[in-house]
């Protein structure tokens, strides 16, 4: 008999996505996906070597729970360079992928019964992890009029004498959106005034566009700092996906439950992939690396958003950051009953794939990656255009 906290637990989409699509493709199939999450840029080189140099070091055995020390001391200087927050090593675990830092915090600060505020869209794996922890999930439904951006108005209503924390995701997975400075100094003037964490994933902070400004939270105060959960990882910024390195930093008194919740389940992050990711933090050539990727995504999502903007019956909002379109198909999947059979429809007819905005809290959406080349974009666009239409004939 299973236990009722996996009772509801699913596959993440996404990943079921992607293995779909890889699946056809090895049966030959021309299939365009839009559906993984991920840069199709390969790791830089200069971080492969630095990988490969501590495994023939021996650097393979036990590490650390909390991180190698030079890579939490090289966070640590990141973070207050890059994000104007001062942390001490101490207050930054490195963990297995920002995945595992949310659901160490969640099952460090979270009780049966506690209420989780969760802006929607949101990305898939927030409320499965919730749940997990016996907590509920509170969806913010956000609005398209509002470009899908979070406001401390939007947030008041749902706190509850069960509010335990906010989840934070700036730019946004699915919807790109980002959240500007002074909106984030009302959220975080609420938070603390009700005594609300802030859980903030800033996974997507490389990549902003249109001249927008990412703020960490807790740089806009001490006060701030200590309700804040800062997680990020190594997967996007530097296109490490499968190398799963990521971290939190928030007070040690925090840093070290944590630290400890993750000695007693993973043990540590792989070793010789933490110095993969002290290289990424410490190599010159990393921010061009990094500056190349950024605008190249910029270009395909100017692509991508003036493509799907010119198609018949649907609404899109242009993404500010991260690399997801996220348009409003409603029109064409209450033709099929849900956005899951619109998806299918599309994989089936147009070869063409992405991941139902059901998975991310909104009936009739689609979320499209444009991780892709222009080339493929443009075919993937207009063979999705070309399925649509066959709904009107």
């Amino acid at each position: 008999m299973l236990s009722r906290r996996v009772s509801h637990i699913k596959p993440a989409p996404t990943l079921a996505l992607s293995a779909k699509v890889n699946q056809l493709k090895s049966q030959g199939l021309d299939v365009i996906g839009f559906g993984a999450g991920e840069p199709d840029f390969d790791t830089p080189e200069f971080i492969k070597e630095a990988c490969i140099k501590a495994l023939k070091e021996g650097k393979t055995k036990y590490s650390p729970s909390g991180g190698i020390p030079p890579l939490r001391q090289a966070l640590a200087e990141k973070l207050l360079k890059e994000n104007n927050v001062e942390y001490k090593p101490s207050e930054i675990v490195v963990t297995a992928g920002a995945k595992m830092a949310l659901y160490l915090v969640f099952s460090a600060i979270l009780d049966e019964g506690d209420e989780v505020l969760l802006p929607s869209p949101y990305w898939v794996t927030y409320p499965e992890q919730i749940l997990l922890c016996g907590a509920k999930p509170v969806e913010i439904k956000l609005k398209e009029e509002n470009g899908f951006i979070l406001r401390a108005e939007d947030i008041e209503p749902y706190i509850t004498n069960r509010t335990k924390a906010l989840v934070l995701n700036s730019p946004s997975n699915p919807t790109g959106a980002v959240v500007p400075e002074e909106e984030i100094k009302k959220i975080a003037e609420l938070c603390l005034s009700k005594n609300v964490f802030i859980i903030s994933d800033e996974c997507y902070e490389a990549f902003v566009y249109d001249g927008e400004k990412f703020v960490s939270p807790a740089s806009l105060s001490k006060e701030v700092r200590e309700i804040t959960f800062t997680v990020n990882a190594f997967s996007k910024t530097y296109s490490m996906t499968g190398w799963r390195v990521g971290y939190v930093a928030c007070p040690e008194r925090f840093a070290k439950v944590i630290e400890d919740l993750n000695s007693q389940t993973i043990s540590n992050a792989t070793t010789f992939a933490q110095y993969g990711a002290l290289e990424a933090l410490k190599n010159p050539d990393a921010k061009t690396f990094v500056q190349t990727m950024r605008s190249a995504f910029e270009k395909r999502r100017d692509l991508a958003y003036n493509l799907l903007k010119d198609i018949p019956n649907i609404s899109v909002v242009k993404p500010k950051g991260a690399f997801y379109i996220f348009p409003n198909l409603s029109y064409y999947s209450s033709k099929l009953g849900s956005d899951l059979a619109l998806a299918e429809f599309l994989l089936e007819k147009g070869k063409v794939a992405g991941v139902p905005g059901s998975a991310f809290g909104r009936e009739g959406y689609l979320r499209l990656s444009y991780c892709l080349s222009e080339d493929t974009i443009k075919e993937g666009i207009e063979r999705l255009k070309n399925a649509l239409a066959l709904l009107e004939s």
